[in-house]
């Protein structure tokens, strides 16, 4: 191969590379200042394939692009239930905050509202665990009762107070029962009366079945 023949070859190949180069810049920038109908379509395209990373990448240029389009409010539920159902329930509650900020007017917000119950109750998975979200769950359950008694909601979140009132009294009763072990009869007295809830006394329900290498770390004294 003589020189000359050569640099043609290197020629060509620095051509292609920077042919390649701008189509790739090209494409790029083809993904701005795109229609809002556009982002939307990509953005649940990728939900539907559980790439939610890019399906939140995708409605980030939605909102950025078309701030007052009407389908950032029906895109932001989409993320949410998408994000609860793979239990994400942070950026679940972040969608969900933001749609009752922005469209926050009663018949929207109450949607919203029954959605963060939902997202707090199913982020609650272990017996035994995490008291305080329950007694934060079952006040903002009982809230959203109050706020919407004639929700269409209403027995689902009936449900989730009973649950976690359930839960809350099984908790107790497991703490009664350390404090009775180790010999402290007032603690265990408090936490005793705090589990006697007079409205659960005719309820039925089995209790959760916990294997025993997770038990012994389930109620700690504290």
């Amino acid at each position: 191969m003589t020189k000359k023949s050569f640099s043609k070859i290197k020629i060509t190949a620095l051509a292609a590379t920077a042919a390649f180069m701008l189509v790739g810049c090209s494409s790029k920038q083809d993904e701005y200042n795109k229609p809002a109908d556009y982002w939307y379509q990509k953005m649940v395209k990728e939900t539907a394939r559980g790439s939610l990373e890019e399906a939140d990448k995708l409605f980030t240029s939605l909102q950025s692009e078309h701030i007052r389009s009407p389908l950032i409010q029906e895109a932001m539920l989409i993320l949410a239930e998408a994000h609860m159902d793979s239990e994400e329930y942070v950026l679940a509650n972040y969608y969900l905050d933001e749609y009752i900020k922005r469209y926050g007017d009663k018949k929207s917000a109450e949607f919203g509202k029954y959605l963060k119950v939902k997202a707090n109750f199913l982020a609650f998975k272990r017996p035994f665990r995490d008291q305080q979200l329950i007694i934060d769950t079952q006040k903002d359950s009982e809230a959203f009762l109050q706020e919407y008694p004639s929700s269409v909601y209403k027995p689902y979140a009936q449900t989730i107070v009973l649950k976690l009132a359930l839960a809350n009294k099984l908790i107790n009763e497991n703490i009664a029962g350390l404090y009775d072990r180790v010999d402290k009869p007032e603690a265990a007295k408090k936490y005793r009366a705090d589990a006697n809830i007079s409205w659960l006394e005719n309820v039925k329900y089995e209790r959760p079945n916990t294997p025993w290498y997770r038990a012994i770390f389930e109620v700690q004294l504290q």
